[in-house]
C-alpha cells in the first residue's frame, strides 16, 4: 500500500517561522521537543540552521506512550551520535525536573562566560521549539507549575510567540509548532498525521487509517515497537488474519460492526484510539 499524499503548510505556521527567525538572536538555548513515538519525523530539517552554535537540549516527550525497550533503543541511538536526551511525560510531569535542570546547567555555562568577560549574570533565555502538538506548551506549564499557555493534544493551539519567566534562572519563549514548508518525506508525513501533529485537512483519514494498519503489520515482529495485533482484535472484535488482514477489508468489517458501515467514522475511531494509547504503547519509529 502506498503512503497517502499528505501536504500542509497553513498561513499561521509560515507567520510563526518568520517570528521565530526574528527572535533567534535573543536566545541562548534551544529546547527542542519531539514525540517519543516518532522522534525522527518530529525532528525539524532546519534545526541546525536555527541553532547557529547555540546550546541544544533535546527533550523527548510522551515517554509514557512507548515501550521501555523503544526508549532504551533510542537513547542509545542518540548517544552514539553525541546527542544527550531528556525523556519526559509533560502531561503527568514525569521527567520535567530533569528538563529544568538541563536548562539551568546551560545557563550556568552562559553566565560563567559572562563573568569571565566582566558582565553580570542573567537568566538563560531558552526557546521551546518543535512540531505542532508535541507537547511544548504542556511542558512549559509544568515547568512554571501553572497554566500560563494554552495546551491541548491537537495541532495549532499556540499561535503566537510569548515569553514566560521561570524563577530567577530561566526565561522561556513559547513558539507555535513549526513545520517545514514542504513535507517531502511522505513516510514521515504519515507518522505526523497518525500522531495528530498536523491538521486533519492535510490528509484523507481513511487512507491514513489503512496505512496505519499496514504499518502495524510491518512493526509487529519488532518487540520493542509494542505492537500486539491481539489488542486490536480484542478491542474491535474483528480478527486480523487471512484476507481480512488486508487493511481496507478489515476497516470495512470493523465499520460494519461499530459505525453502521461508515468507514470514515471507523477510521477516525481507530486513529483516536491510537492517539490516546487505547491500543497500547506503540512506537511507530525504531532505530535501524
Amino acid at each position: 500500500m502506498s503512503t497517502p499524499a499528505i501536504q500542509w503548510y497553513p498561513g499561521h505556521i509560515a507567520k510563526a517561522e518568520q517570528q521565530l527567525r526574528r527572535h533567534l538572536d535573543k536566545v541562548d538555548l534551544v529546547i527542542e521537543v519531539r514525540d517519543a513515538r516518532i522522534p525522527l519525523a518530529t525532528g525539524h530539517p532546519y534545526l541546525d540552521r536555527w541553532l547557529k552554535g547555540k546550546q541544544h537540549l533535546l527533550v523527548i516527550n510522551r515517554r509514557d506512550m512507548v515501550t521501555s525497550a523503544a526508549r532504551e533503543a533510542w537513547e542509545a541511538w542518540f548517544k552514539a551520535r553525541g546527542q544527550r536526551t531528556v525523556w519526559c511525560d509533560a502531561k503527568a510531569g514525569a521527567g520535567v525536573k530533569q528538563v529544568q535542570l538541563g536548562a539551568i546547567r546551560a545557563g550556568d555555562q552562559l553566565n560563567e562566560r559572562r563573568r569571565n568577560r566582566g558582565m553580570r549574570p542573567r537568566p538563560v533565555r531558552a526557546l521551546t521549539l518543535g512540531f505542532p502538538n508535541v507537547g511544548k506548551s504542556a511542558l512549559i506549564n509544568r515547568l512554571v507549575k501553572q497554566k500560563v499557555v494554552a495546551s491541548a493534544r491537537r495541532a495549532g493551539v499556540t499561535r503566537t510567540l510569548r515569553w514566560v519567566r521561570l524563577g530567577q534562572d530561566l526565561d522561556l519563549l513559547d513558539a507555535p509548532g513549526v513545520l517545514p514548508p514542504r513535507l517531502d518525506d511522505q513516510q514521515a508525513a504519515l507518522h505526523l498525521a497518525l500522531c495528530d501533529d498536523i491538521g486533519q485537512a492535510a490528509y484523507d483519514g481513511e487512507l491514513v487509517a489503512q496505512a496505519f494498519l499496514q504499518l502495524l503489520i510491518a512493526l509487529q515482529p519488532q518487540q520493542a515497537s509494542g505492537v500486539a495485533i491481539d489488542v486490536l482484535e480484542n478491542r474491535y472484535g474483528i480478527p486480523f488474519r487471512g484476507e481480512i488482514a488486508d487493511p481496507p477489508y478489515w476497516l470495512a468489517a470493523a465499520a460494519q460492526r461499530h459505525t453502521s458501515g461508515d468507514t470514515a467514522r471507523m477510521a477516525q475511531r481507530l486513529l483516536d484510539d491510537f492517539r490516546k494509547a487505547a491500543l497500547g504503547s506503540i512506537a511507530l519509529e525504531l532505530p535501524e
